[in-house]
């Protein structure tokens, strides 16, 4: 389970990781209140998704009549498939300098891995295997003193700086330890007037160790369209591209998310149909597809106990109510392939036989070529 940012926080306060000061917000105007009080602010939209900033649901406001506007516009808008409920209105830091400090649990070492960089505040996987510490930790040991002053050197902290890293990462570790976390990141750990602070916070939960936790809140990871599609038995998640996806199995919609990466596409999301949708789920599941506003869709069908003229009349079903007016791509093999096919053909058109042409097709369609 996912913690929102001012979970985190909360957590972080708990074990006397540093944090800005700040209040999570549901009004406007209580931002324009809160920058009164804390001076220059940033407004963080709330929401389970990673790249906030670039989708412009961080905001700064130099006065509370800014923060009172920027905190309306994040409460208004779509970030990454989820709208906030909440915003998060804290202090603006200035900041000399961004670390990046992680623990995961790592499955390959069967145990916890530390994750560091000196050059934090940026995607993580952009920074190059030089340039990031990971040092696996002992469960037996712990995080020792001299574990601390190693990571510390590498992040080529000195002074102050230094001596509250050695007293920080012995807290974080407990936290992950106590609370049977997941994962703990702190993506900017940052340096501000010779102080370290945590300015941002993600936590994950074990699932399995959640009943242990009754103290923690519960999170609902899932967004509307997550929502819908599980209430109709459909595996969906939500991903930032805008080719909308459907296959039925959870090996072929991964294939599928592949192959469409694979030729510069980018895919909206997974949504696995399942070995033996009918006719009105598949229809329901085209319907959600249609609810993302995507620019293509890729139907890949490997018909087996899922029937092609099942998914074949679903299409043509939906098309027939809605009128759909964004490029579909279809491909059909396997069970009654080739009534589904003909049922399309019936309607003029063209069902794929082979995946990569397909993806191929829907890639260019979705980049706005003719045809």
């Amino acid at each position: 389970m996912k913690l929102y940012e001012y979970m985190g926080k909360e957590l972080f306060r708990e074990y006397g990781i540093p944090v800005p000061r700040g209040k999570v917000l549901r009004d406007p105007q209580e931002a324009a209140l809160m920058a009164e009080e804390l001076g220059e602010v940033v407004i963080k939209t709330q929401i389970l998704s990673g790249k906030r900033g670039k989708a412009g649901g961080i905001r700064f406001a130099s006065h509370p009549k800014e923060a009172e506007e920027h905190a309306a516009f994040v409460l208004q808008q779509e970030f990454h498939g989820h709208r906030a409920q909440e915003i998060l209105v804290e202090e603006k830091l200035f900041i000399e300098q961004e670390l990046y400090l992680a623990i995961i649990m790592e499955g390959s070492l069967k145990g916890p891995l530390l994750l560091a960089s000196r050059y934090g505040g940026m995607d993580i996987e952009e920074v190059p295997d030089q340039d990031l510490v990971k040092l696996p930790i002992d469960l037996h040991l712990g995080i020792q003193p001299y574990f601390c002053r190693e990571v510390a050197k590498r992040l080529g902290l000195t002074g102050g700086p230094a001596k509250q890293f050695n007293e920080l990462l012995p807290r974080l570790y407990q936290l992950f330890r106590e609370k049977d976390c997941e994962l703990v990141e702190i993506n900017p750990l940052v340096v501000s007037q010779d102080r370290l602070i945590a300015a941002d916070a993600k936590i994950t939960i074990d699932d399995e160790a959640l009943y242990r936790h009754p103290e923690l809140p519960r999170v609902e990871e899932r967004n509307e369209a997550e929502q819908k599609a599980h209430a109709i038995g459909l595996s969906f998640v939500q991903l930032d591209g805008d080719i909308a996806i459907m296959a039925n199995g959870a090996g072929i919609t991964m294939a599928t998310l592949d192959a469409i990466q694979y030729y510069g596409g980018a895919p909206a999301n997974f949504l696995d149909a399942g070995g033996g949708a009918n006719v009105e789920q598949t229809a329901q599941a085209l319907e959600l597809l249609l609810s993302t506003n995507p620019k293509a869709i890729f139907i890949n069908i490997f018909g087996g106990i899922t029937r092609c003229d099942d998914v074949a009349q679903a299409f043509l079903q939906v098309n027939r109510q809605k009128s759909i007016d964004i490029p579909v791509v279809i491909r059909l093999v396997g069970t009654n392939q080739d009534l589904g096919v003909n049922l399309l053909a019936e309607q003029g058109i063209v069902a794929y036989e082979n995946m990569q042409e397909a993806a191929m097709k829907v890639v260019s369609l979705a980049k706005g070529a003719v045809g």
